[in-house]
């Protein structure tokens, strides 16, 4: 591979002889590099020189001129020039020494060679000059390009020092492992094993920043299934690993809900980037554990998992300090409906059952039809047909239904207030009950759904409810 052509962004030989002016080495090393090999693209482009960083920086953004924005980190001895819809980071080559009690470094001034050598793995350990003399000619001093080749994963030094020092590497091989199709290199694994209790240093944010990439992997089950393997995930999201395993009783078993959650996820990723709906299918059996129950007649039974999974969402982020938002609320509404397309579909889809769906889903009733249909991962061809087919009816009548009248915006055309006002009495709880009448009542198609219509029917209920007519 010719590297002096896939380096023609005028701004590497810019730098370059920036750097030979003041008589410096300097490379543009890791994720770009390995990148340039993988033919993949990046505007994040991070540079080592012998020396300090920010003063290269600071020369690199005075020579680019109005339009680079330098930011310096003097804490971390690093640098950041954006430019032209590049984000230039710089850093001098560094040696590192940790402690057990922490994955914050003690750095000093070090060689390439020491800087290239504390990374985390092979393929993210090259280094590309780009000195006038020099420019082009790559360092790989771990065999990256044949690690690259053979799509392989492995530290450049001793993996069980590696792991200990930074302990997050451990997620970055699993993360890197998902996002490029690559494996991890046994003897690499066994040490990611053995260290996995070392992830107790790491920050909950730092975590789920891994996390959420894997996520976003086109297959994210391959990571979470190397999570479990290498023994974090029960670190991390012990809900997540009791649902593995099957249990049988009296002959009859049920499936490993670990795996089938795993394809769920998987077919949602199939069929929608975002990242929460991923999230959705990840945790919409949760409860299943805490809810397996073995019957006689019915064999083994998860009843009102969807509804216990629903409440167990907010402890889950809570613990894992993720967001508590609209987010965490939409993950949750997810897991609580996720069982209710099937039941309304297996149900004969009647309208009633299907306008209570369009307004209890409401905007993300698309995103809970995804999730539902996800979820059938039956190995019996015919009753996934079946259910599918189903599916297909009841996707037909919501439009039907939300054509004649837009369900997924519906309001109560009564509000509490107007029940107060009328009736002369205060906020009880009786008002929600009586809200509730007309709106199962809208739903059944037993009055239309329009004001006058709903206020002559509540007039019509009240009594029953305890509430006198004004004047009777």
């Amino acid at each position: 591979m010719n590297l002096k052509e896939r380096l023609a962004d005028p701004v590497f030989r810019r730098i370059g002889g920036i750097a030979d002016a003041a008589g410096r080495e300097v490379y543009v090393v890791g994720g770009y590099v390995r990148d340039i090999f993988l033919d993949r693209t990046s505007g994040d482009i991070d540079f080592v020189t012998v020396g300090s960083g920010i003063e290269l920086a600071k020369a690199v953004a005075a020579d680019l001129g109005k339009g680079a924005h330098l930011s310096v980190f003097a804490t971390y001895g690093t640098a950041q020039v954006k430019y032209k819809g590049l984000e230039l980071e710089f850093v001098g080559a560094r040696r590192e020494s940790y402690s057990q009690e922490s994955r914050n470094p003690v750095v000093e001034d070090g060689t390439l060679s020491d800087d290239i050598s504390r990374r985390d793995f092979t393929v993210n350990a090259m280094a590309i000059s780009l000195n006038g003399s020099s420019f082009g000619d790559l360092v790989d001093n771990f065999g990256g390009v044949g690690d690259l080749e053979a799509r392989l994963l492995r530290t450049p030094l001793d993996s069980d020092i590696t792991f200990s020092d930074d302990p997050l590497r451990m997620m970055r091989a699993i993360r890197f492992a998902t996002q490029l199709g690559f494996r991890i290199h046994q003897p690499t694994f066994e040490a990611i094993k053995r260290n996995a209790s070392r992830m107790e240093i790491i920050t909950k944010e730092r975590i789920n920043d891994e996390l959420g990439k894997i996520m976003r992997s086109a297959k994210p089950s391959v990571g979470f299934l190397l999570l479990e393997m290498s023994g974090i995930l029960p670190l991390i999201m012990p809900e997540l690993c009791a649902l593995k395993g099957v249990e049988t009783k009296e002959g009859r078993g049920h499936k490993d809900n670990f795996r089938h959650t795993l394809q769920v996820l998987d077919n949602v990723a199939a069929k929608s980037e975002d990242e929460w709906l991923r999230w959705a299918a990840l945790l919409h059996d949760i409860a299943k554990p805490a809810t397996k129950r073995y019957d006689r007649a019915l064999g083994w039974t998860f009843h009102n998992h969807n509804f216990i999974g629903e409440k167990m969402i907010p402890r889950m982020f809570r613990r894992m300090k993720m967001p508590l938002n609209e987010k965490m609320k939409y993950v949750a509404k997810l897991v609580g409906m996720h069982m209710r397309p099937q039941s309304v579909a297996e149900s004969g889809v009647s309208d009633s059952g299907v306008r209570r769906m369009i307004t209890d889903a409401g905007e993300d009733l698309e995103d809970l039809m995804t999730l539902a249909e996800a979820d059938i991962t039956s190995k019996n061809p015919e009753k996934v047909k079946r259910i599918l087919s189903s599916f297909g009816e009841l996707r037909v009548r919501i439009g039907q239904i939300n054509e004649a009248d837009n369900w997924r915006t519906w309001h109560n055309p009564i509000n509490g207030n107007e029940i107060m006002d009328y009736f002369g009495i205060p906020g009880s709880p009786v008002l929600s009950e009586l809200k509730n009448a007309v709106k199962e009542a809208i739903f059944d198609g037993r009055i239309p759904n329009e004001h006058d219509a709903a206020w002559a029917y509540l007039l019509e209920i009240a009594p029953s409810y305890g509430l006198a007519l004004p004047g009777k």
